[in-house]
């Protein structure tokens, strides 16, 4: 609809008066400064401005709680308790993120620990990420097709075992990456609780396998831990025998496995590690 006559004469109008009365006012500005524009009294709609990225929403590639090289630099035993309750994300190529809280891992002490892979200090292309900085992941293969996933701790040779998850996000794509490794198509559909519970379940819920071997876990873009919320109370964690070891001396039976009491996801559960921990 085109503009009357008179509202164009009254547009011109205000845009004199307003001349005008900012030429009449002091010249009170510093050197350099700019003086405000003329703004046109004429019929106009504002200009919006495009979307702004909140700045409590971070890029992809840097997460917010992410643990730092810090965070690993600890000795095995102690990783491996404070490990537990951490949050375990994984980013597909497709850019999906599958998450999943550490409620159960094993430490292996490095060269003294007889079913260590490192015991007696042995280091091959295998297990060189072992010996390699705090928070390089260990990856190595089972049965010629499963995989386990470790961490390296302080202390030569020496890592965690991540032995189960409860999963968070990402439970469909979970299931069907699990799936895909089972013997039967006809399968019946996994439960939540058995998505990630086992140290190669786990890996095959989040598809890590032999490429994640060496990677560092406070770099890596598609793999990575994150803090948990914090907990109105301290979970109890239980110290039991760690699972599969034998031959391996009095090593077979030392406390090394820690895993969340009470929780369901953990893989083996040690009625009389549970007994001894509530004494």
């Amino acid at each position: 609809m085109p503009v009357r006559r008179g509202a164009q004469s009254f547009c011109r109008m205000g845009l004199k008066k307003q001349r005008f009365l900012e030429a009449e006012q002091p010249q009170n500005l510093q050197d350099g400064a700019q003086i405000p524009a003329p703004k046109e009294p004429c019929l106009r709609l504002p200009e919006t401005s495009g979307l702004q990225r909140s700045i409590y929403f971070s890029s992809p590639k840097d997460p917010p709680h992410r643990l730092g090289n810090e965070f690993f630099d600890q000795p095995a035993v102690s990783l491996a308790r404070a490990l537990l309750g951490k949050v375990l994300v994984r980013r597909l190529n497709d850019g999906t993120e599958l998450r999943g809280r550490i409620v159960e891992t094993e430490a292996y002490l490095g060269p003294e620990d007889e079913a260590a892979h490192s015991r007696g200090g042995r280091q091959t292309p295998r297990n060189r990420g072992m010996f390699m900085k705090p928070g390089t992941l260990y990856v190595y293969i089972i049965y010629g097709m499963y995989f386990c996933m470790n961490v390296s701790s302080q202390g030569d040779g020496a890592c965690v075992l991540l032995r189960a998850l409860e999963p968070l996000e990402g439970q469909e794509t979970m299931r069907k990456l699990r799936m895909t490794h089972r013997k039967s198509i006809a399968s019946r559909a996994l439960k939540d609780r058995e998505l990630c519970s086992g140290p190669s379940k786990l890996c095959q819920a989040l598809a890590i396998d032999k490429s994640f071997d060496q990677q560092d876990l406070a770099k890596d873009e598609a793999v990575w831990l994150e803090h948990s919320p914090p907990a109105l109370s301290e979970p109890a964690v239980v110290a039991a025998a760690r699972v599969g070891i034998g031959h391996a001396g009095e090593w077979t039976q030392k406390p090394l496995r820690f895993y969340v009491r009470g929780s369901p996801w953990v893989s083996v559960v040690d009625k009389a590690a549970e007994r001894e921990t509530q004494a």
